[in-house]
């Protein structure tokens, strides 16, 4: 089930990959999901339309470093010819190109993006042939199983992604009007895949180690992207690893969390700023701490905590006392 994966031109040592997600997949979270065994880490969703008009300053999305490669970069949007001119401005960036077209957010969805397009399958397969002749890089699509559950044109989607020259398709099988509730249907992950000579990437539901093998083991699935699992949790990749390796994952000591979740918080200064990393990770620090004793506490303390320091100590408290 462990193996590399090979998605067009670009062969991964894994085919275990960090998901894209808005506000969260920044630089700083990456390269602790790989140095914890990613193969592949995601820039955060980036608006075509943000690239397109407000140049330098949606740019600052896909800040990366040599450290942080293969990069895959998610776009977004509903115009063929604005995504084709996204994927010509962010080839030199990257290794691979996303376009995302399973997004639920009703801001997304209201523009016409993100899972509205499974509603209008010939848009998507002119955004698929446009952007394929823009780029030579490894293309790939994200889809949910549909608009609602009874609207479930995954397969299609799917047909659709590879005839127009995609190189591989993730799958996460809830539909629009589901959001995250309810449970991911992974046999839609095995449907597809069986109807595809491209990889597919399964995704949706993946928040233990032993999550990740199963829907590998149950689908045949090509590759698994981690997204919920990983906040706060790099080392759901190495757990991974260890499991698919027959080995005995072994999950993080307390000085492992501290240590990290302190590191994480430099990176995210380091990147932009203390005013920005101070309110940013607040989110990230809670997820830290998910599952310890205490950790209800630690939240509302954190969330009103307004310096670096600040944090710093609340930690340094936090995991000091439980591991006391």
């Amino acid at each position: 089930m462990l193996k590399p994966l090979k998605i067009g031109t670009l062969t991964l040592h894994s085919n275990l990959i960090l998901a894209p997600m808005a506000g969260i997949t920044n630089l700083p979270m990456r390269l602790l999901a790989r140095e914890c065994g990613a193969s592949l880490g995601f820039t955060e969703m980036v608006s075509v339309n943000g690239l397109v008009r407000e140049g330098e300053k949606t740019f600052q999305l896909i800040r990366s470093t040599p450290e942080d490669r293969p990069l895959g970069i998610q776009l977004f949007g509903d115009d063929p010819a604005l995504l084709a001119e996204g994927a010509r401005m962010v080839e030199s960036h990257g290794e691979l190109i996303d376009i995302n077209m399973g997004c639920p957010v009703r801001k997304v969805v209201g523009a016409g993006a993100g899972s509205a397009l499974l509603r209008d399958p010939g848009k998507i397969a002119a955004i698929i042939r446009q952007v394929r002749k823009a780029t030579r890089l490894p293309l790939t699509v994200k889809i949910r199983s549909g608009w609602s559950c009874s609207e479930t044109n995954f397969l299609d989607i799917g047909r659709i992604a590879e005839a127009e020259g995609a190189d591989a398709v993730t799958l996460h099988p809830r539909s629009r009007s589901q959001m995250f509730s309810g449970h991911a249907d992974k046999t839609h992950i095995a449907e597809l895949k069986a109807a595809l000579s491209i990889p597919v990437i399964g995704s949706g539901d993946l928040f233990t180690a032993a999550d990740v093998a199963a829907m590998l083991q149950e689908t045949n699935c090509d590759g698994v992207m981690i997204a919920r699992g990983a906040m706060g949790n790099p080392w759901i990749f190495r757990e991974a690893l260890s499991i698919l390796n027959g080995q005995e994952p072994h999950p993080p000591t307390q000085e492992e969390r501290y240590r990290v979740a302190r590191r994480h918080l430099q990176l995210f200064i380091d990147l932009a700023g203390e005013t920005v990393a101070v309110r940013e990770m607040r989110k990230h620090l809670s997820w830290y701490a998910k599952g310890v004793q205490g950790a209800s506490k630690f939240r509302n303390d954190v969330n009103r905590i307004e310096s670096s320091a600040g944090l710093l100590s609340a930690l340094a408290d936090f995991f000091t006392q439980e591991a006391a």
